[in-house]
């Protein structure tokens, strides 16, 4: 089109269509990448007989607990609720788990303080409470014993996770919702991972067959020196009972307070 001295020429566009207008986007830099999204387990159909939520349990026969660092913690020294990650072998999520507790009982009961664990799916959606009492950490006197009471759905006990007194070993007896013996846990003479893992086996009631595992990984020495967020495998059989392998799930949690909540002051 012809111009004047008053108008603008507008140059011609493909098809006579002048380019859509570009408000508010923002230009995508070189190499940039889109935060992703973390990667959930499916939900598997669940059974006759499993609580709620708990039918990611019956697919699986290892589970890896990550606790998360807190920053109030590295910088500050001050005990804050704990927060873990739950995921599969494959790294999909499985749980979240989040500690309700209050200031005072967490700053001067320390890892034996008593605690209630919320286990959420990936929907949000509570499926699991751990709830441990209170009891002091006298380990000579056999009626100061830990204790952990497995929940699910929250409100209806299926497990329990004991300790047995023993002069020197850590021993730990999961129970069925009728507080009846099916598993036994039993732990090295010393709990201090220096360097290596720290495994507490699962064995059967007579001690004579092992079933599974809990292992207390080593994460680094700057991790496990300034930190008390630590990282649990737990292996169990594909074919055991969903109810008992939530109490094994409990006895990680119950294990990781008694002797690795406060080991940045340990070492």
């Amino acid at each position: 089109m012809a111009s004047n001295g008053n108008s603008i020429d507008l140059q011609p566009t493909k098809n006579n269509v002048p380019p859509a207008p570009n408000y508010g986007q923002v230009p995508v830099p070189p190499g940039y990448v889109p935060p992703q999204a973390p990667v959930m387990m499916p939900v598997p159909q669940r059974p006759p007989g499993c609580p709620p939520g708990l039918e990611y349990l019956t697919q699986i026969d290892q589970l890896l607990v990550h606790q998360k660092i807190e920053l109030a913690e590295v910088i500050l020294g001050w005990e804050t609720n704990n927060k873990y990650l739950v995921k599969n072998t494959l790294g999909q999520q499985v749980f979240y788990v989040a500690e309700e507790n209050n200031c005072c009982n967490r700053q001067f009961c320390g890892p034996m303080r008593s605690f209630v664990l919320h286990v959420q799916d990936n929907m949000g959606q509570e499926v699991m409470t751990l709830l441990r009492p209170y009891r002091c950490s006298a380990c000579c006197c056999p009626c100061c014993l830990q204790e952990l009471e497995v929940q699910a759905p929250p409100g209806t006990p299926i497990g329990y996770v004991v300790q047995n007194w023993h002069p020197f070993l850590p021993k730990f007896t999961v129970q069925n919702e009728r507080r009846e013996g099916v598993l036994k846990i039993k732990g090295p003479f010393c709990a201090c991972n220096c360097c290596s893992d720290v495994n507490f086996e699962i064995m059967s009631m007579d001690e004579t067959a092992n079933v599974g595992r809990i292992c207390k990984q080593w994460t680094g020495i700057l991790r496990e020196a300034f930190t008390d967020a630590d990282n649990f495998g737990i292996k169990f059989p594909m074919d055991l009972d969903v109810k008992i392998k939530a109490a094994l799930f409990g006895a990680c949690f119950l294990i990781d307070f008694m002797y690795f909540e406060n080991n940045q002051n340990n070492k």
